[in-house]
């Protein structure tokens, strides 16, 4: 008899070939998996690709490289009475879904084409799953396209205005102007800065028991005191020798430590690059793995970790309920709090529609998955799994608790100060290897009122203040994402980006604008001042999450920013347009001395120089001082 034919079930669409392949071995026969390769269409690059004055009707196309893919999709859709769209559970992804539809004839979705949002790559999460699609999200999908739309709205009137008063060829973001203007002004802070000299005294003194500890002359209001001049901090060195130093007063407090936060992007991008010296690049590239799925041997290909992109500290019930009972089980009842503590997101209004990044089973701990991974790069992913296994253990653990114990000793009219900390339980630490070893702290000898010491030495200290310190990759993140700008779809690209255009370099760790980058963020400010400001920025992002809310319609929020650029808009165009001729005009006085082409200013990292219009084909240069 021939084989009984397979039934078939639906044909699924995810974004990325590693995901489409673990869905299929989940959902097994009857469902084909295909992959969008990411976004099928885009805005058309000629001209704006928005139509302003019809609403900000959107233009889109086709990108070149998918035709063929959308050509084999249509083709196998075919053969199925449902089309599950897959695709990441964001906007990002939102928007792919939608664009799938249109392409497969069905805009916005519905009948046969459904939406099915994948949180995590488990057999559980992706049966259930598909076994309950819904619509596509009309909101969600809006807010991306104002998005896009706006950023493109916004770069195209920026890029113009660089072009024509910095240099020919550059572009600017909205996101990475606000970057950039962070990293300006810090090195500004920087720049500006003159260290200024202080000297401190430092006894170190002993009691009757225990070793000899140190205490730092402090000012009335118990804060370290620091003199201007090191003649005076001497001469006081010189009177104070011949005083006696006895203990005035002894304070003991305890003090709780709250665990951390569960993992949010730019909470795990900090960490990684903290912790495993990983770019913010490398580390979402090892997180996408994790989530779209490592191959167990016997159990399959499983994602190990929830979806990678969220600024939300939300847990799922059934989540904290099975690390509850882990931590009882692994360290003791004692570490596990009466209720599961509650965290606050460092941004102002997350998007809650998605988990904190946690493991998707504690079946699975770090060791029991490192013999899956001795492979080129399985090191890394390792490594990266425990730091999100470790922090979604401590996340839900008791405080800490330290004993911090305050002395002071007099020695005439002056005062020191000491202090010691011991730590008394661990809790949340106990998951945090590193956390535990930097909390066991330095305590101070057992001290009485009353209790003369011998001074063995007073010294005095010379310091220098220090300026702020550069942003790296990191801190520049977190500045950003505190400041709610930008989407965790989206930072792991800025820092990329400001590199690739050449408006920053990176010196030993840190960032630092090169003069193109002052140059693009001066034209910037001048012409745009209020978009210039990381507070346009954060205001878009709130005006998105209004649109995906349903507060506010998408056309509305466009055409709001673009109304509030207005004034400046006008400023900036005419003195554009007045630049571009400018430069258009003296080209005829300008040409390259080895072919004749006009010559045209153009920047490197050393800055501004003159080279010919003909580059690659003619590579002459010269400096503007030449």
């Amino acid at each position: 008899m021939p084989a009984a034919r397979t039934r078939q079930v639906a044909l699924v669409v995810v974004e990325s070939p590693r995901k489409a392949l673990a869905i299929r071995r989940l959902l097994g026969p009857g469902y084909e998996v295909m992959a969008s390769l990411g976004h099928v269409k885009d805005l058309s690059p000629a001209g704006l690709g928005v139509d302003v004055e019809r609403g900000f009707e959107p233009h889109y196309q086709v990108l070149g490289e998918k035709k063929r893919l959308l050509f084999d999709l249509r083709r196998v859709a075919r053969r199925f009475e449902r089309v599950l769209l897959a695709t990441d559970p964001d906007r990002e992804g939102e928007a792919i879904a939608w664009h799938l539809a249109e392409e497969l004839g069905v805009p916005g979705g519905g009948g046969r084409v459904q939406r099915v949002l994948f949180r995590e790559i488990t057999p559980e999460a992706v049966r259930a799953a598909v076994a309950c699609p819904g619509p596509l999200d009309a909101r969600r999908y809006e807010a991306q396209q104002a998005r896009r739309i706006l950023d493109r709205l916004v770069g195209h009137s920026s890029s113009a205005v660089l072009r024509a008063r910095v240099g020919p060829g550059l572009f600017a973001g909205r996101v990475q102007c606000a970057a950039l203007r962070l990293l300006v002004a810090r090195e500004r802070e920087v720049r500006a800065f003159r260290p200024e000299p202080s000297w401190s005294l430092v006894a170190r003194l002993a009691g009757a028991v225990g070793r000899a500890f140190e205490a730092r002359l402090t000012d009335p209001a118990g804060q370290e005191l620091r003199l201007g001049r090191e003649e005076a901090a001497g001469a006081l060195a010189e009177a104070l020798r011949c005083e006696r130093f006895a203990v005035a007063a002894v304070d003991r407090a305890e003090e709780l430590e709250p665990p951390p936060p569960p993992f949010t992007t730019a909470g795990l991008q900090e960490e990684a690059a903290l912790r495993l010296g990983f770019r913010a690049a490398k580390t979402m590239v090892l997180a996408r793995e994790l989530y779209e799925g490592v191959d167990l041997g016997e159990e399959g290909t499983l994602g190990l970790v929830t979806y990678l992109r969220t600024d939300a500290v939300r847990l799922a019930p059934g989540a904290v309920e099975e690390v509850r009972r882990h931590i009882r089980e692994r360290h003791g009842a004692e570490h596990v709090p009466e209720a599961p503590p509650e965290h606050h997101p460092s941004r102002p209004r997350p998007e809650e529609a998605h988990e904190a990044i946690r493991p998707t089973s504690l079946a699975h701990p770090p060791e029991r998955v490192a013999p899956h991974l001795r492979r080129p790069g399985g090191r890394d992913l390792l490594r990266l799994y425990a730091l999100v296994w470790e922090r979604f253990l401590a996340c839900q653990m008791r405080p800490a608790t330290q004993e911090r114990t305050g002395v002071e000793v007099r020695a005439g009219r002056a005062a020191f100060r000491a202090q010691g900390r011991v730590l008394l339980f661990p809790g949340w630490r106990a998951a945090l290897p590193e956390k535990r070893r930097g909390a066991r702290g330095r305590p101070l000898p057992p001290l009485e009122v009353g209790e003369v010491l011998r001074l063995e030495r007073l010294e005095v200290a010379g310091h220098l203040s220090v300026p702020p310190p550069r942003l790296d990759e990191p801190s520049l993140l977190r500045a950003l994402d505190g400041r709610g700008i930008g989407r965790p779809s989206t930072s792991a690209g800025i820092v990329a980006t400001l590199l690739e255009r050449r408006y920053a370099d990176e010196v030993d760790g840190a960032l630092r604008p090169t003069p193109l980058g002052v140059a693009v963020d001066r034209a910037l400010a001048a012409a745009f001042p209020r978009q210039a400001t990381g507070d346009f920025t954060a205001d878009v992002e709130r005006r998105l999450d209004d649109v995906e809310a349903g507060r506010a319609a998408w056309r509305s929020v466009v055409a709001e920013f673009w109304a509030s650029l207005g004034p400046e808009r006008d400023r900036a165009d005419p003195s554009a347009r007045q630049a571009e001729g400018a430069a258009k005009a003296g080209s005829g006085a300008a040409v390259c001395a080895r072919c004749g082409r006009p010559t045209v200013r153009r920047w490197g990292r050393g800055g501004a120089f003159v080279g010919c219009s003909g580059y690659p084909g003619c590579k002459a240069t010269r400096s503007l001082a030449g």
